[in-house]
């Protein structure tokens, strides 16, 4: 009789002794980043574009929050997706600008990820989009998707081809998927429902983790007939209307998202992080097929490829019923960066207190209360179309600085003296708080400011590009 009260007391007590490592399941949410390539900071409705509609993300921001002072980790695509992931800056990998196919950079296996975390902490993980974390994709020279943590992969390692139109490039989980009919947003959140609503046929219980990078509104740009219609009479030009209706058709893809996580009772506490990997693409750079690029960094300055803010200021809207109160707009800084830390703590879970992280929780903000950093926001992007490759944003304040080196994409052990020995000069100083098109330079007016963040820059950028990988050649 006293071994059987044992055993009942154990068998009750043990459930609680296992949860305490971690938060109980009804306390971590869900995840899901929705991930898009090249999307302007005024191309959603939301933020004020004039004439584009996304009635679904108005609906997710009305019903969370709108992050007015949201970051990527790049103004280009390889290294945000790399930063996001590790919640590092994408220098420390090795990836500092974007990875054509076929090249030897790639995010290595050492780097640990978002998705490695939360399946350690009993997350089930699904990558469902863009990868473009490598150069030889889907082949066993370098790391995949699966190696990153991810249970389940479905992607492409740039950009769909030939077209967002019935893409012919996806892999899955290593095996090529062939011709496909439809467009790539829609494809790639099809493939992340559907492994959901398995998931939870297999494990009701299991908290999960969605990682949904959409190709849309990168080149080359196609959208369905009847989106384009909509936009007659509107855009200047057919090709203006593919790219407005390029950003609805992701809008519906989103759409598509929250009525699945209702239908399966999941949208309460879940949390939907949605945002863009950069700045927009204004040049029309890809030559004759690639015609439609029609982005918005409106109010800010610059584009994609530019360290000022419209490479790297970006859409950031958060919704999580549980946790969020519906209708807030905050201009607290969130960065990419912040993913891990953030994910991590929901999840009841921490990485290895020597991984050198860059971002911070950003659950503060949720409340539009200050996020606690160690350290402010540097970016050093050295091939950048503008002439101040060196930029930091430490609370309202953005500092600009030019390097004495050429530009480059890549640190290998021909440049690395050249790189690690390279100093900064001719700093702007900017007041973000009353000045986002950067338009004032503040650094003669505020000599005594300017001397503080300028150390404080060249400080933080030492640390980086000693901390920074070189790869061997």
């Amino acid at each position: 009789m006293k071994i059987s009260m044992r055993i009942l007391f154990l068998v009750l007590l043990g459930p609680l002794l296992g949860c305490l490592p971690v938060h109980a399941k009804e306390d971590r949410p869900n995840v899901v980043v929705v991930l898009c390539d090249d999307l302007g900071y005024g191309d959603l409705e939301c933020y004020g574009h004039p004439k584009i509609k996304t009635p679904h993300l108005n609906r997710l921001a009305k019903g969370g929050i709108r992050f007015t002072d949201c970051y990527s980790t790049a103004p280009v695509c390889s290294p945000s997706r790399v930063g996001l992931l590790t919640g590092r800056s994408p220098n420390r990998a090795g990836v500092y600008d974007w990875i054509p196919g076929g090249r030897s950079v790639h995010m290595r296996a050492s780097e640990v990820t978002i998705p490695q975390l939360l399946k350690k902490a009993g997350y089930a993980t699904c990558m469902s989009g863009k990868w473009h974390c490598n150069g030889k994709f889907n082949s066993p020279q370098q790391p995949q998707p699966d190696a990153a943590g991810f249970d389940h992969w479905f992607g492409t390692q740039n950009n769909a081809s030939p077209s967002h139109e019935n893409p012919r490039n996806f892999v899955r989980n290593g095996k090529p998927v062939g011709p496909m009919e439809g467009y790539s947003c829609q494809l790639v959140m099809d493939e992340a429902v559907i492994w959901l609503e398995k998931q939870q046929a297999k494990d009701s219980e299991q908290p999960f983790f969605m990682y949904v990078a959409f190709h849309e509104p990168h080149e080359p740009v196609a959208s369905p007939k009847k989106m384009v219609d909509q936009y007659e009479g509107v855009a200047k030009n057919v090709d203006q209307a593919h790219y407005f209706a390029n950003v609805t058709n992701l809008d519906a893809a989103v759409g598509k998202l929250m009525k699945a996580l209702m239908s399966m009772e999941l949208d309460e506490n879940t949390l939907i992080v949605f945002t863009s990997d950069n700045g927009p693409e204004t040049l029309l750079r890809y030559g004759r097929g690639s015609r439609r690029s029609f982005g918005s960094p409106k109010p800010l300055r610059g584009m994609k490829l530019w360290t000022t803010e419209a490479g790297f200021r970006v859409a950031g809207i958060m919704h999580w019923p549980a946790r969020i109160k519906p209708g807030q707009v905050s201009s607290q800084p969130v960065s990419a960066l912040d993913f891990l830390p953030t994910f991590c703590e929901l999840a009841g879970t921490q990485p290895s207190k020597d991984l050198a992280l860059d971002g911070a929780s950003f659950l503060p903000a949720l409340e539009n209360k200050p996020i606690t950093r160690k350290k402010p926001l540097v970016w050093v992007y050295y091939n950048a179309l503008n002439k101040r490759r060196v930029a930091m944003r430490d609370g309202n304040w953005k500092v600009l600085a030019k390097l004495n080196i050429g530009k480059l994409n890549k640190v290998d052990a021909r440049n690395e003296a050249q790189i690690k020995g390279a100093t900064l000069s001719d700093f702007q100083m900017f007041d973000l708080s009353k000045d986002i098109g950067e338009i004032e330079d503040l650094s003669r007016s505020h000599p005594e400011k300017l001397i503080k963040l300028k150390q404080r820059l060249e400080t933080h950028y030492k640390e980086l590009v000693n901390g920074s990988h070189v790869w061997s050649k």
